[in-house]
């Protein structure tokens, strides 16, 4: 009898342990992030940051994802050059490259007089490689440590803010629109502001659904759970 009574409170102590597992993981749903480049020291070639590594920067335990966003805190002498060729990348020169692969989030302003602070913040759109550097000064900059390569992920997938028209309304009869696996190309509305969270919106909205089939999962298997030990015990 005693054993039975044992064996009860064992099944009921791990059905307990089961729901705070599956209610840990209803909160484990995470908010999209804003990584800013080089931390307090931002984003500048050696000459002026001589401590700075990009790449060490991007290495270090972070976890880069679509709908994520780098932030460039920098000046007018400095550039913010995205592309997804490793060619121009190698070439810290993206004067010959293709709209639909580089992007040139800021400009650099040689003639500028006197300096001041720019910040950019660049969404992450494509999944995969993506390669950033300092192109202006015939490559100088990104020669002189200004650069950096990330892959990312997908994660919870593009944020409705971050996708194109065509994304979000996928016209009739085109053959991309069962073509889940083909990644967006640069393009970000228009009106989009500074980066945001999306977990109001987007992670709200997935993890309700999650949430709510984990919740009914917890209750059924708690309630089996107790079923049994309520016979061990009697």
């Amino acid at each position: 009898m005693e054993e039975r009574r044992c064996c009860g409170l064992s099944l009921l102590s791990l059905g307990f342990s089961c729901i705070l597992l599956l209610i840990s993981f209803t909160g484990s749903v995470q908010a999209y992030k804003n990584y800013t480049v080089g931390d307090s020291l931002g984003w500048y070639d050696n000459s002026q940051k001589p401590k700075l590594n990009y790449q060490k920067w991007a290495d270090d335990d972070k976890i880069f994802s679509l709908g994520d966003f780098l932030i460039f805190n920098t000046d007018n002498n400095h550039s913010v050059v995205q592309t997804y060729n490793f060619t121009t990348y190698k070439l810290c020169d993206d004067d010959d490259a293709l709209s639909t692969d580089t992007t040139e989030w800021s400009v650099a302003d040689p003639s500028a007089t006197a300096t001041y602070p720019v910040t950019v913040a660049v969404p992450l759109v494509k999944e995969g490689m993506s390669y950033f550097f300092s192109g202006d000064y015939d490559g100088d900059q990104c020669k002189d440590g200004q650069h950096f390569k990330i892959n990312v992920t997908h994660g919870q997938g593009l944020p409705e803010s971050l996708k194109s028209p065509s994304e979000q309304a996928p016209a009739p009869n085109s053959p991309d629109v069962d073509n889940a696996d083909s990644a967006p190309d640069t393009v970000v509305n228009s009106d989009f502001n500074h980066p945001h969270d999306e977990d109001e919106d987007h992670v709200k909205k997935d993890s309700g659904s999650i949430s709510l089939y984990v919740n009914l999962l917890g209750m059924k298997l708690l309630v089996s759970v107790i079923l049994v030990a309520m016979i061990c015990i009697f």
